[in-house]
């Protein structure tokens, strides 16, 4: 291995070292079979503001409450949408926010994403299933860690709620590792 191909593989090897360390280990696998989604999305009502209902804990969400999730289209002249996204979460009174960037997997009817908030790196964004009317959505990913329960309004209806839950558990998400997010 020459000096150039030894630099790049040092380098490739810290960043993934810092990278993983930023996002923290990932807690448990709570589904191990994903379903593809179940729903095209129509993305023109998919946009707006998402309140998280609950979800599996991550790293880097850990503690949040509050949380939110708004999507709005980054350009309209574009072929392919590119979609803002705005995280918010509040820990210890404090509201955090992060930008990233989002865009369609080719192929997916709108239902998969790839979602950025560091750089060149995407992670999968699946919408697993959502209502008719768009009022609830739950999102997921391939491997099984995490998961978001998504609703337009802050303090969900209980039986929409019951729904959410029920629909969790059909598509074999594992309920005890959810963490009911405080809106206020």
């Amino acid at each position: 291995m020459n000096l150039s191909a030894k630099l790049k593989l040092s380098l490739s090897l810290i960043s993934f070292a810092l990278i993983s360390a930023c996002a923290g280990k990932p807690g448990p696998v709570g589904n191990k079979a994903v379903p593809e989604p179940a729903k095209a999305v129509e993305l023109d009502r998919y946009l707006g503001k998402w309140f998280e209902m609950a979800r599996y804990e991550a790293p880097f969400q850990k503690g949040c409450d509050g949380v939110t999730a708004e999507y709005s289209l980054r350009d309209t002249d574009a072929s392919e949408p590119k979609i803002k996204v705005v995280n918010s979460c509040t820990k210890d009174g404090k509201t955090t926010t992060a930008n990233g960037k989002a865009k369609i997997v080719e192929g997916s009817q709108n239902a998969k994403l790839k979602v950025s908030f560091f750089g060149p790196f995407y992670g999968d964004y699946w919408v697993l299933d959502r209502a008719e009317d768009y009022s609830w959505a739950i999102v997921g990913e391939p491997s099984g860690r995490y998961l978001w329960m998504l609703t337009r309004q802050a303090q969900p209806e209980p039986q929409v709620r019951a729904r959410i839950e029920a629909r969790v558990k059909e598509l074999g998400y594992d309920w005890n590792l959810v963490r009911v997010t405080d809106q206020g």
